[in-house]
């Protein structure tokens, strides 16, 4: 197969549309990361990403939608979750519910859930393209499973090269982490995910503090991001670092550390918004680098758990744990 590589304009918007239309794999960018898109409905298509991706099929994918009131014709929606809709759609909140009686999304994206995980991108390019579509798209991040996300289009290209029908090059994406998924099927919220939308900003939003789902679920994730080794480059990664050796490369945050002759430094400021940005960037660049100079792992200085930093942490702990 070969993948084309389509322009962020409304005749690559177009033939991304058709290709997904006919049951293919188009990769696109939104704020978070680069998603692998498939027709939500067509059974056929969602495995495809499942194979292209080497997704385990327990692994449930997220249902974009160019409107709240698209994705809630899908799902059973509280009161909360059209609160929510409106204070943070278009924008990297996903939430999950229950699967409403005339649910059109396949079973296969829900891995058998009573579930499913919604959400409303922003971008205009995104925008443009669901709407052309006219149905929900899955769109789990475009690299193998258990990679690190693509944050742009050549990233995209490294990893699923041939494996896909197409990539719609958006640009570098803005968020740089992928969405916050919030569980509202229970009683009160559940966050299973820490992504964009912070939980401080979703307490505030609740007006109840909000239940942080504790630890992996490799068994039965309910959600995408749950299982415990994600997000991994190929070095391994040492958490917290308060020194460096010549032989690691250094995931700087803030004030460098000396002794590491290759350095990302996700915000040499401190500013948790250009780190989440530059996350999945400075992993590749590490990695590839890394393993360019025989460096034998990637050392990564503390990064505040408060705020975007919770979503950033989160990631690291996944890619820092041991490989299955």
């Amino acid at each position: 197969m070969n993948t084309q590589l389509l322009h962020d304009d409304p005749q690559g918007i177009e033939t991304a549309a058709a290709i997904l239309r006919a049951g293919g794999l188009v990769a696109f960018g939104t704020e978070t990361v680069y998603g692998l898109g498939a027709d939500a409905g067509n059974d056929r298509a969602v495995s495809a990403i499942y194979t292209a991706k080497g997704r385990p099929g327990i692994n449930p994918l997220i249902s974009h939608f160019a409107s709240a009131d698209a994705a809630f014709t899908q799902v059973v929606a509280t009161p909360l979750a059209h609160a929510l809709a409106e204070r943070f759609w278009p924008g990297p909140l996903t939430l999950v519910l229950p699967r409403a009686p005339a649910c059109t999304i396949s079973p296969i994206a829900t891995a058998g859930l009573a579930t499913a995980a919604v959400r409303v991108p922003a971008g205009r390019t995104i925008h443009a393209l669901l709407a052309a579509c006219g149905f929900p798209v899955v769109a789990p991040s475009a690299n193998p499973s258990g990679g690190v996300s693509p944050s742009d289009a050549g990233h995209v290209l490294a990893g699923l090269d041939g494996r896909i029908d197409a990539v719609l090059d958006c640009g570098p994406c803005t968020v740089g982490v992928e969405s916050t998924i919030l569980d509202l099927g229970g009683a009160r919220p559940v966050l299973l995910r820490p992504g964009g939308i912070t939980l401080e900003m979703l307490e505030d939003a609740c007006g109840m503090p909000i239940t942080a789902m504790a630890g992996s679920d490799d068994a039965r994730p309910s959600a995408p991001g749950q299982l415990s080794s994600h997000y991994a480059p190929g070095l391994p990664v040492r958490l917290d670092a308060q020194t460096v050796a010549a032989d690691e490369a250094l995931l700087a945050f803030g004030p460098e550390l000396a002794g590491s002759g290759l350095v990302w430094n996700l915000s040499p400021r401190g500013d948790l918004h250009e780190a989440a940005a530059r996350l999945f960037a400075g992993l590749r660049f590490l990695d590839m680098e890394g393993h360019r100079r025989g460096l034998v792992r990637i050392a990564v200085q503390h990064v505040p758990g408060h705020g975007l930093g919770r979503a950033i942490r989160d990631r690291l702990i996944r890619a820092a744990s041991p490989r299955s």
